[in-house]
């Protein structure tokens, strides 16, 4: 990718989208740009790793290995997000690995010195960062909820009901179409169920008509419907 393309691509970000030219060529923030193919391990079994990612394209999955050596996914992150150490401390990332998943991905990366540096020259970079961190800490604690509930069905619903919210479209704010990027497999481990039965509970639910599922598109009928499933009225 050239320069021009990486300027380009990372301008498109809305943390990076505030700042001048001048300002940008100053800041020398191509020099974080990265890419890695499909399938590449950016970290593998952190512990105390020091660097955070600004997700530019692609889908980086977030997880760890389990006892059998099998991947367990916690988080998929998506376009415009940050991941790794986003909240600047340098603690123990408790194993986790982070992957380019489904395509190659493009990203900037800081450690997380340089990117304090950074914030002190910007002062105005450190609000639209901190907001954004404020946003994924929030969806980190609604999903921690949710696994809370012990009935897989409500985990289920609730996990669609904030995937339409996070990644669907709708003209009326009640019926959604989410152009899904995820497997039965992934649903399932983010919600701490199987494979099986989250196929089973997608579809009792298209035949009870709360939804329609294709292998690229999950549409939702009714927001308000999926809810009173759960007891929100």
């Amino acid at each position: 990718m050239s320069g021009d393309q990486k300027f380009l691509l990372i301008r498109n970000y809305d943390l990076w989208a505030h700042i001048t030219d001048e300002e940008y060529k100053e800041l020398n923030l191509v020099h974080h740009f990265i890419e890695a193919p499909k399938g590449e391990y950016i970290y593998f079994d952190s512990h105390n790793h020091n660097k955070l990612y600004f997700l530019k394209g692609g889908t980086i999955k977030i997880g760890h290995i389990d006892n059998d050596g099998k991947e367990v996914i916690k988080e998929i992150v998506r376009e415009g997000e940050v991941f790794g150490q986003f909240t600047l401390e340098r603690n123990n990332l408790n194993g986790e690995f982070a992957r380019a998943y489904k395509s190659d991905v493009s990203l900037c990366a800081f450690t997380i010195e340089d990117f304090e540096q950074l914030l002190k020259k910007k002062p105005e970079l450190a609000f639209h960062f901190s907001k954004q961190v404020g946003l994924k800490l929030h969806r980190f604690q609604n999903r921690l909820l949710n696994l809370l509930n012990k009935d897989v069905r409500t985990r289920l619903i609730n996990f669609l009901i904030m995937f339409s919210k996070e990644e669907g479209e709708t003209t009326d704010g009640d019926a959604f179409v989410i152009h899904n990027f995820l497997t039965h497999e992934d649903i399932a481990q983010l919600i701490a169920s199987s494979r099986q039965t989250v196929t089973t509970m997608l579809n009792e639910m298209e035949a009870e008509g709360l939804l329609a599922v294709t292998r690229r598109i999950i549409k939702i009928t009714s927001v308000k419907n999926l809810q009173k499933q759960v007891g929100v009225i």
